[in-house]
């Protein structure tokens, strides 16, 4: 059993994303309905960890929400103002697909401190692993607006944080949200400190973003790295992936820290994603990045929830990636596991081997 830290808080839930459904706004032939970025998708994993009692496994944490201070170190002044006044209006566009509501600004802001709070209690050795059930999201948020739900850069925030608090030196964001990190990895564009990789559907969001030859700037040339997988990726693809680039990745970079933008739209069973993964794939994908935190930085491995839409299976996926987390022998029975696993294309592809290939040759760059 590890001391796995589990931040959450209500508050987060109360986001309103709007009548958008799986599109931007609605009118016209479409009709208004529920938002796709749900506040059930993660209420109902918080109740699945109380359900079959892996929670009892947990430390709880409860972070305060980010200051000002945190947040102008990743965001202008004046998008922050911009916040802060739609939120008080009660409505509003925070840049491209990013609805605000009432409290929306205080609500990201406690999202972005369950980030923040989660990377403290690991690096003060309070736990040894974390969890962070964030919303709203964070990874698409760029310095001067939102985009895709996200209102706040959650993990550029905490990783900014942790470096000016704890002289953090190199950490390891990995993507494997089925969007691309556009926000993280403008964070860190410039800097060869924190290491970017995203694995991520072939330009799917944010359009023209995530293609392979973005790779940083400056002091960050090669210090960012994109998969973009094609349509269809499954099982196989996934587990070579890390197993051909993440894995390389970190023992090249030897990081102190490694964080994952922990998204399950890559699942099978998600409405905005088109890739093949089960929840068992999440847990295997954690493992391997439970061992390589083991080997290279002390077990500090921080999961910040990011993107996942199916208010089904979403649960199913998460309650895997904590009990790996924790080593817990508390499971939830996926009734949909064995199936998915068993679809066609799981297996790793020609075409998909020939990309992933590519991406690992890109590695010499990474000291």
């Amino acid at each position: 059993m590890r001391r796995t830290g589990f931040a959450f808080h209500e508050h987060c839930m109360w986001h309103d994303g709007g009548p958008c459904s799986v599109f931007p706004s609605s009118g016209g032939h479409v009709q208004p309905a529920g938002a796709a970025e749900h506040p059930e998708t993660k209420r109902r994993l918080r109740n699945l960890v109380e359900m079959t009692g892996l929670v009892d496994d947990l430390v709880p944490l409860k972070g305060q929400p980010a200051d000002e201070a945190d947040l102008l170190r990743f965001h202008s002044r004046r998008y922050l103002e911009q916040l802060a006044e739609m939120s008080e209006q009660g409505h509003g566009e925070a840049g491209e697909c990013a609805p605000v509501g009432r409290d929306s600004y205080a609500i990201a802001r406690r999202s972005a401190g369950q980030a923040i709070e989660a990377m403290q209690a690991v690096l003060r050795g309070d736990c040894d692993n974390a969890y962070a059930l964030c919303r709203p999201p964070g990874h698409h948020a760029e310095p001067d607006r939102g985009r895709g739900f996200c209102l706040l850069g959650n993990i550029p925030v905490a990783v900014m944080a942790m470096q000016a608090r704890h002289r953090l030196g190199r950490v390891v964001v990995i993507d494997w949200d089925v969007h691309h990190g556009n926000g993280t990895q403008r964070a860190f564009w410039g800097t060869n400190e924190v290491l970017t990789l995203s694995l991520h559907h072939d330009n799917n969001y944010p359009l023209g973003s995530g293609s392979i030859e973005e790779r940083g700037e400056g002091a960050g040339y090669g210090y960012n790295l994109n998969v973009p997988l094609p349509a269809g990726s499954g099982i196989g693809a996934y587990l070579a992936c890390m197993e051909r680039v993440v894995l390389p990745a970190l023992t090249r970079f030897q990081p102190e820290l490694i964080v994952v933008a922990c998204g399950y739209d890559a699942s099978a069973m998600d409405p905005l994603g088109c890739m093949l993964l089960n929840s068992t794939t999440f847990g295997r994908m954690t493992q391997m990045l439970v061992e390589a935190a083991d080997e290279l930085c002390g077990g500090r491995l921080v999961m910040v929830h990011e993107g996942g839409y199916s208010q089904g299976y979403v649960p199913f996926c998460g309650h895997a990636v904590i009990q790996t987390l924790a080593g817990s022998t508390v499971s939830a029975r996926d009734p949909s596991a064995e199936e998915i696993a068993q679809w066609g294309q799981q297996s790793l592809q020609p075409h998909q081997a020939a990309l992933i290939e590519r991406a690992a040759a890109m590695l010499e760059s990474i000291r």
